[in-house]
């Protein structure tokens, strides 16, 4: 891929795009003032009371050795989703997602996890397992097709790895969701995930699992904090490297329990179905303003078509194409929210590609989007616990509706349950 080096403008993934010619390849509540108590023994009116001493949270319970931890419940989630009622309109759900979710020095995961705060947003970081295995301990990478410590994406400074820690557990501890983005995102040649079997996801998705549950032994840093959650309980669904392989992977995504997956390529804006018992969830084809196709609604398939692969393009070009990828955002926002209210899939990386431009759409679009109303900002794991909250009769008829259809006589009357004959004098239903 042309002006992507290894470390560099490829380190947190990339996908498969719809673009010109052809696919790309792209890779808390303020608490309430207290009244003065009644005045009794010891107490002097004129001075305040004592503040009760504050319940002391039971210390996290470590797991294996003590890289991750139990904490309880996950903070800062939405309140348990309940069915649609007859004749609701659907939330707009909108999830934001990042593939690698590696802090790299360059401030990004940082700088979205503020402004997820200011908008009451939750998201997806689909973490690579390599970017918590340090270089130094490499060869304990064993990829399917690939020579021992093999990556396409290479490793992190250590001093990076350890941001990225720090970014995963604030992230987890807001309420947002930490899937996996696999390990060595091979994306070409004979050893690329695409023709990975069965087995080979059944290994690739064990060393994530490793990487993530055995940081502390495979760093020595075991006065680091622990990761606030048990990862075999949170890992619920992930994307694969350039969007390739899923069939094979989803036997074993439903094998280990699984819930969703974001890796189909090229998906439409339509309600979701489940495919091999698992929610498929992909990256939908959303309106390029200026062409008459479709883009891939991920950042880096927008840079696909506006620049060539290139990361580092003619700067003068960057204020029209930042223009152009968040208007290509808003298009497919718009085109859902108006009519089916399909779910809107986003997906991102922590780069400066191109000075930084598909970064800014992508925060700008964010602001947006929240101001509308019935605008859910959620992780992929919320958005199916609302899935699996509904009627399955309730959701066939959102499937029934197609990309930019509105529900024929609206909401109201669209989402109702049919009506069946009455009986007749002689008792039976004509």
């Amino acid at each position: 891929m042309s002006g992507i080096s290894r470390r560099g403008a490829a380190r947190l993934g990339l996908g498969v795009g719809i673009g010109a010619a052809a696919a790309t390849l792209a890779g808390c509540g303020s608490g309430e003032e207290q009244g003065r108590p009644p005045a009794g023994p010891g107490h002097h009116p004129d001075r305040p009371a004592a503040a009760p001493a504050p319940a002391k949270k039971a210390p996290p319970r470590l797991i294996g050795d003590g890289s991750t931890s139990y904490t309880g419940r996950q903070p800062n989630q939405p309140a348990a989703p309940v069915a649609l009622e007859v004749g609701q309109t659907p939330p707009q759900f909108v999830i934001f997602s990042w593939d690698g979710a590696g802090e790299v020095g360059n401030g990004l995961f940082p700088r979205f996890l503020e402004l997820a705060r200011e908008h009451d947003a939750h998201m997806t970081f689909f973490l690579s397992g390599l970017y918590l295995l340090p270089e130094s301990k490499k060869r304990l990478y064993r990829p399917p097709n690939n020579p021992v410590g093999a990556s396409d994406i290479g490793y992190l400074t250590d001093g990076h790895v350890k941001e990225t820690l720090k970014y995963v557990h604030q992230a987890w501890l807001e309420g947002h969701e930490i899937g996996t983005h696999f390990n060595g995102h091979f994306c070409g040649g004979p050893g690329s995930v695409g023709n990975w079997s069965a087995a080979h996801w059944r290994s690739e998705i064990e060393q994530a699992r490793s990487f993530v549950k055995s940081w502390r032994s495979n760093t020595g840093w075991h006065d680091h904090p622990s990761l606030p959650f048990d990862y075999d309980q949170e890992l619920i669904g992930g994307r694969t490297p350039c969007l390739l392989g899923q069939d094979n992977l989803l036997p074993v995504a439903r094998e280990l329990g699984w819930r969703y997956d974001a890796s189909s390529p090229g998906g439409l804006q339509r309600w979701p179905d489940k495919k091999q018992g698992v929610w498929d969830l992909p990256l939908q084809g959303i309106p390029f303003p200026g062409h008459r196709f479709e883009v891939l609604s991920m950042d880096y398939n927008i840079l696909a078509n506006q620049s060539k692969n290139s990361t580092r393009a003619p700067s003068s070009n960057y204020p029209g194409w930042r223009t152009q990828a968040t208007q290509s955002y808003l298009a497919g926002f718009r085109r859902a929210y108006e009519t089916n209210r399909a779910p809107f899939f986003i997906g991102n990386h922590f780069e400066e590609w191109n000075g930084g431009i598909y970064m800014d759409a992508v925060e700008e679009s964010l602001k947006q989007i929240a101001d509308h109303k019935d605008v859910r900002l959620v992780s992929f794991r919320q958005f199916v616990d609302w899935l699996d909250a509904q009627d399955p009769a309730v959701l066939a008829k959102l499937r029934g509706l197609e990309v930019g259809e509105r529900p024929p006589g609206g909401w109201s009357a669209y989402l109702r349950p049919e009506k069946r004959p009455k009986a007749g004098a002689g008792g039976a239903a004509k």
